[in-house]
């Protein structure tokens, strides 16, 4: 497998749409450090890291009354083939700040806004709202 991020991506997306509670995923340090962010912004209700199967295990959130997902698009953006690079000015808004664009900048991996708060750039991996 060439894109890990983008399996990582998929499995969450593939899970959401079939309503499944818990996703498990393989783990790398990036896939934990995008868990964490999606974590912190409320579109996954937990995660766990199980460190002896080297996997992450994250239950995903959905609205009690319509039983819809709180993530309705993960897209992967900068790939293996074609990576995208943008500085702190040129960072993506998601749908005008209501979503979050996930950036790898030499600082670590943060959203956008935390990003032009610290006024670095970098690759961006992905867009969720």
């Amino acid at each position: 497998m060439t894109d890990t991020i983008a399996d990582f991506l998929t499995r969450i997306r593939n899970a959401a749409m079939a309503k499944h509670r818990v996703v498990e995923v393989p783990a790398s340090k990036m896939k934990k450090e995008i868990t964490k962010i999606l974590f912190d912004k409320g579109y996954i209700l937990s995660y766990k890291f199980d460190d002896e199967n080297r996997a992450i295990k994250i239950a995903l959130k959905y609205n009690p009354q319509t039983k819809a997902s709180a993530i309705q698009s993960i897209t992967r953006v900068s790939t293996p083939g074609l990576r995208k690079y943008e500085g702190c000015k040129e960072l993506p808004r998601v749908l005008n700040g209501l979503g979050i664009a996930i950036v790898s900048t030499s600082k670590g991996i943060m959203t956008d806004k935390e990003a032009r708060v610290q006024n670095v750039g970098g690759e961006v991996i992905c867009y969720v709202y």
